[in-house]
């Protein structure tokens, strides 16, 4: 088997950023949730709201795949590094239903994608030179922090998007299951004035990915 040096590995991270950006990630190929449901009849004010709900879950799910890639780089222990390949091929498939809902709803993904990428990519690859117990610390946080938007954005959603809400509750099962992993693989807590960076940068990328 041929040795992957740094221009391979190179190329493989640009093919990954090239692939998430473009909404062709490389999938687990599970079922979409809610596929066999019928489409829902919604007014036009539902269906509006219902798309940009999933244009803000689909622009955090770019900003996943950044970040797990990010730490993948620079991660020390094997099995750190495979824990977020894992993780990012479930991102990947939250990234290929959050940006087929929004399409089936009328709509686009956001256009600032490309930034939540970039700065996403420098702070998991930041985070991974730390150190793995930061960068699983890191993890664990942000998945707090998606949990609690999801369980928002479950509580706006009108009852009648079946469709959608079976997408986000399966999100929202997987990245619990996310942050778990990463806490049990000895990722340590946050200080708290970091916690609050993440949350207010979070909310920044929400109000944008929302208009636009």
């Amino acid at each position: 088997m041929r040795h992957i040096n740094f221009i391979d590995s190179f190329v493989i991270e640009c093919d990954k950023t090239i692939k998430t950006l473009l909404g062709k990630p490389e999938t687990s190929n599970r079922e979409v949730p809610g596929n066999t449901l019928s489409e829902p009849e919604l007014s036009e004010t539902q269906k509006e709201q219902s798309m940009r709900l999933m244009r803000i879950n689909h622009a955090g799910e770019v900003s996943a795949q950044a970040l797990y890639q990010g730490q993948a780089l620079t991660a020390k222990l094997p099995e750190v590094k495979e824990s977020m390949a894992q993780a990012a091929t479930e991102e990947s498939d939250h990234l290929a239903w959050c940006e087929q809902r929004v399409h089936q709803l009328g709509g686009n993904t956001s256009i600032f994608n490309p930034i939540w990428y970039a700065g996403s990519l420098a702070l998991g690859a930041v985070a991974g030179k730390v150190g793995d117990e930061w960068s699983l610390g890191f993890v664990a946080e942000t998945e707090t922090q998606v949990v609690k938007h999801l369980e928002q954005h479950l509580e706006k959603l009108c009852e009648e998007d079946t469709k959608s809400r079976a997408i986000l509750e399966q999100m929202r099962e997987d990245e619990a299951h996310h942050r778990q992993t990463a806490i049990d693989a000895g990722g340590k807590a946050l200080p708290e004035y970091l916690k609050q960076t993440m949350s207010l940068v979070s909310k920044v990328m929400i109000a944008a990915s929302y208009r636009q």
